[in-house]
């Protein structure tokens, strides 16, 4: 049987007496609040083809529910009362985004409005799944109680993962991750965590807090490269992720061929090269807090990974076309940027007018991005 998740969303978060947590028309509002602090309760009309009327009923719903909070009056809006400031309620909701990649887990607690409420992280050497999962549930109670949060404001889970989704909540993950990979983590994740559990590839879910947190709040068109153990990403297109017909949009590794997937841009490949040179980064979250470009192997990696790296760069400008393209997963801003300086785009102008090309962007999301994207994805599936 099919796992959705939107049937074991608790009563208190649902609409008086319906299935649904908020309407089409209400989902609308809440959208345009997010994407606009400190807008007004009166300038909220000209964004929407909703009636001033319709709009100010329907706030006034959203607040009565406590999804929506009204702030200080908005001054200089011309004559007549001031209007109240809008903002979402952050103590209304919050879920928990858990990120699984080859050696870490990463936690992060957000509640409605995109606080983040708390972060952590699980080593995974020598744990199975079952073992990290535990721990990962413990965890989650620290960050619960250091922050002061019940059972009762708890309204579900995301869960990104790094690997191909096959079927269903089945994902094909890399071998580190193999006790993770072809079951059906949906129901195996309510049943540990008993809340809904939205699931998504790890690449993806980067893509979705870049999209809320990141350049997203400014360009709506972006390609999101995840630079992590392996090498994968996500596409944004008019702000909401671009899952494409299988689900896996993004799988930019899958350009490669076998001899080029042993020169792309993963960083698993990066700490092989390192060992070699007698450099000691015992871990991928290690090489992003310390990273040294110094380092012997590193100018090496990244000249031998630059004709696959520029290839993919062109493919995706190409194809798709984005407003930007940014490097992101766990990166080191340094090594992102001495990737990004050696792009070349090969577009040829036409009659010396070449064609708009995308900005490099390295990410500034300073913690886990696929985490905090887990996080927000229940909210983005439900509320905005």
């Amino acid at each position: 049987m099919p796992y959705f998740p939107e049937p074991l969303i608790a009563s208190r978060f649902r609409r008086p007496g319906e299935e649904i947590v908020v309407s089409a028309n209400e989902r609308s509002l809440l959208k345009l609040i997010w994407r606009n602090p400190g807008l007004s309760r009166s300038e909220i009309t000209s964004h929407t083809d909703l009636t001033q009327q319709s709009v100010h009923r329907i706030i006034d719903q959203l607040v009565e529910r406590g999804i929506v909070s009204l702030g200080s009056p908005k001054p200089g809006l011309g004559r007549g009362q001031p209007s109240p400031m809008l903002s979402l309620n952050g103590v209304h909701a919050y879920s928990v985004g858990i990120s699984v990649n080859s050696d870490v887990v990463d936690i992060c607690l957000v509640d409605l409005s995109g606080n983040v409420l708390g972060e952590s992280d699980i080593s995974l050497r020598e744990l199975g799944m079952n073992q990290a999962l535990d721990r990962v549930r413990e965890r989650i109670a620290e960050l619960q109680q250091l922050n002061g949060l019940g059972d009762e404001t708890f309204f579900g889970i995301g869960f990104g993962i790094a690997g191909a989704l096959i079927s269903g909540t089945k994902y094909n993950a890399s071998m580190p991750l193999h006790e993770w990979s072809l079951i059906e983590l949906g129901p195996l994740l309510t049943d540990t965590f008993k809340k809904p559990v939205w699931l998504l590839n790890g690449g993806s879910a980067g893509a979705v807090a870049e999209a809320m947190f990141g350049v997203g709040r400014f360009i709506k068109h972006f390609a999101y490269l995840s630079f992590n153990y392996g090498f994968g990403g996500g596409l944004i297109n008019d702000g909401e992720l671009l899952a494409g017909g299988n689900g896996n949009a993004g799988e930019f590794s899958g350009m490669f061929d076998d001899e080029e997937t042993t020169r792309r841009p993963a960083l698993q490949l990066l700490l092989e090269k390192l060992k070699r040179h007698n450099v000691d980064v015992p871990s991928i979250p290690y090489l992003r807090r310390h990273f040294d470009p110094k380092w012997p192997g590193v100018v090496e990696w990244v000249e031998e990974i630059t004709p696959a790296y520029n290839r993919l760069v062109n493919a995706i400008w190409a194809i798709y076309d984005p407003q930007a393209i940014v490097f992101g997963g766990q990166v080191p801003p340094g090594l992102a940027q001495m990737l990004s300086e050696r792009t070349e785009l090969f577009g040829r102008p036409r009659y010396g007018v070449p064609r708009p090309h995308p900005k490099l962007i390295v990410s500034d999301i300073s913690g886990d991005a696929a985490a905090m994207g887990s996080a927000i994805v229940p909210f983005k599936s439900t509320f905005y």
